[in-house]
């Protein structure tokens, strides 16, 4: 099993209204990938992150194998959620490991 985590700051010429519009978006298109993409397990994305937090929003997903996580990088209904993230996201940061 892979977990695959990522924290996305989001442009802050963005208004707090249209962050949570975002967020709410994003949330929606990346949980919608249970069930879809082969090897997807587990997907949560996190959108009220505490202020302690480096970050505007969190990915938790978990993968049967490594081999699942690079099919996932390249399906069809990722590109298109990961699209609407890069359109308002100025920051990635991704850890991936075996569990």
């Amino acid at each position: 099993m892979v977990r695959h985590v990522i924290i996305w700051d989001l442009d802050e010429s963005l208004s707090a209204a249209e962050k949570q519009s975002k967020k709410a978006e994003i949330k929606e298109k990346l949980e919608a990938l249970a069930g879809v993409v082969p090897g997807l397990t587990e997907i949560h994305v996190y959108t009220d992150l505490l202020d302690s937090s480096k970050g505007d929003l969190m990915l938790d997903s978990v993968f049967e194998s490594r081999e699942a996580l690079a099919g996932y990088q390249t399906h069809p209904a990722h590109l298109k959620a990961a699209a609407i993230v890069r359109s308002v996201a100025v920051h990635r940061s991704c850890a991936d490991f075996e569990i």
